[in-house]
């Protein structure tokens, strides 16, 4: 068994299409903490069910700053006498064949299939490679003051034990975060292509939903999941396959319902790329494929907020203004249905009763998380101003629960949500899921077209 192998290094690799970005990444992180080691694991497997581990992901800053998506992985910034860091990647190396390695070790090469050399990894990667077994030996002997990317690897927090503090690892997490909110032409393009994907994907779902039989939740799951694995990575987060009052539930993902002939089916998907990149976008849809009255009221209403808010996505604008232009359509539209009385928009913006049937916020941050840079100054993203490169939701909705008496009966288990994805641009912004109808009358054409 010892003997026999061929030597398979591979000498004529190109480094990852993101390597320049990466090593930009990499040089403003060491450029806001000089003389401090820093640290920021990929993660480990989580354990599903016995020996059975969960479709490994890497900590989304970790792939950011190296374009790698190795379990185990760590990337260490040394500092340097001249201010800046010696980056140096950890990852393990090629299972050996001449201890057993190989075949004997559960997660040897055997099991788990080939993995890139140091070598190989350094050429990929644009940095330095050491193997991973020695990282935690290599962080105990370093010095002085550190900082480690928290929750994704205990070992490697463990090894740093007594030159970290919560204060400023929390205070790195969140520049870390901050880093991620203007994306460069590498993470744009990758958005781009989700979003292409991902329009596709609701294409494959259209083709499947019955029009006069019912139509499984899981299926239409099933069916976009089908296109997130053949164009990228997987689905960007658990799909949302609503068919009828399920789409009054926000984040309706255990999907064992069935969407019926008269229902409005809302599908809020995204595929994630090969780099980790995901789209966000929801279509509500008569499965039937014509609108009802009462359903084209408020899906216009839907899209009437949506208009506004991307309307008010502009560089300089501030990051609540899309929220508030949307919010304040839909208070709007609700005021004028007469479901509060004889109060005026104004007012019922005013006390929020509105929120009742809007519920949530308009849009997050896009990019490699599908909820981006969450953990970033106030300063910067919330309370911020917008600028070129950003990228974000618009996902205004209207949902009036199955049991809720104060709107009439026939309003009752209508949810209506449309989200599309929007680049903030130079001179204003760019829907980059603009492939899929939004419009209803267009949603109808669409629906017809597709199903021939």
């Amino acid at each position: 068994m010892k003997q026999g192998w061929a030597d398979t290094e591979r000498t004529a690799l190109e480094p990852v299409p993101q390597a320049a970005h990466t090593a930009r990444r990499r040089a403003a992180l060491s450029a806001a903490f000089p003389g401090e080691l820093l640290v920021v694991p990929a993660g480990n497997p989580k354990v599903r069910a016995n020996d059975t581990d969960y479709p490994f992901r890497p900590s989304s800053d970790y792939a950011y700053l190296t374009g790698d998506q190795s379990e185990d992985g760590v990337l260490v910034l040394t500092p340097t006498g001249d201010s800046g860091h010696e980056a140096v990647l950890y990852l393990r190396d090629r299972s050996r064949t001449d201890n057993g390695e190989f075949w004997l070790d559960g997660h040897g090469e055997l099991w788990d299939g080939r993995r890139s050399s140091l070598t190989e990894s350094e050429r990929l990667f644009g940095l330095p490679c050491r193997d991973v077994r020695t990282a935690r030996a290599d962080l105990r002997a370093a010095t002085g003051p550190a900082r480690v990317l928290r929750r994704h690897d205990a070992g490697v927090e463990e090894a740093l034990a007594d030159r970290i503090t919560a204060e400023r690892d929390e205070e790195f997490e969140v520049f870390l975060s901050g880093l991620r909110l203007v994306k460069d032409a590498f993470e744009i393009e990758e958005l781009r292509f989700a979003c292409a994907a991902t329009a596709r994907g609701f294409e494959d779902v259209v083709r499947v939903l019955g029009t006069d039989s019912e139509t499984a939740e899981r299926l239409i799951e099933g069916t976009f999941f089908v296109r997130a694995r053949v164009e990228g990575n997987s689905v960007g987060y658990s799909t949302i396959a609503a068919a009828g009052p399920h789409a009054t539930t926000l984040h309706w993902v255990r999907n064992n319902g069935h969407a019926r002939p008269g229902d409005l089916l809302l599908l809020d998907a995204g595929v994630e790329t090969n780099h980790l990149y995901t789209a966000d976008v929801t279509r509500t849809l008569p499965v039937s494929g014509r609108f009802t009255e009462l359903q084209r009221k408020v899906y216009d209403a839907v899209y009437a907020a949506q208009e506004a808010g991307i309307a008010a996505v502009r560089p300089g604008g501030r990051f609540r203004d899309f929220h508030h232009a949307a919010q304040r359509e839909l208070a709007e539209h609700l005021t004028a249905w007469g479901l509060f009385g004889d109060l005026s928009a104004d007012k019922v913006y005013e006390l929020g009763l509105h929120r009742r049937f809007t519920l949530a916020g308009t849009g997050h941050m896009l990019g490699i998380d599908v909820h981006d840079c969450a953990h970033s100054r106030t300063e910067e993203h919330v309370d911020g101003p917008l600028e070129p490169g950003m990228v974000l939701t618009v996902e205004p909705g209207i949902y009036f629960q199955e049991n809720d008496l104060t709107v009439p009966e026939e309003y009752r288990g209508i949810g209506v949500r449309i989200e599309d994805d929007i680049l903030v641009t130079e001179d204003g912004n760019e829907n980059l899921s603009a492939d899929l109808p939004r419009r209803s009358d267009e949603v109808e054409a669409w629906l017809a077209r597709l199903r021939g």
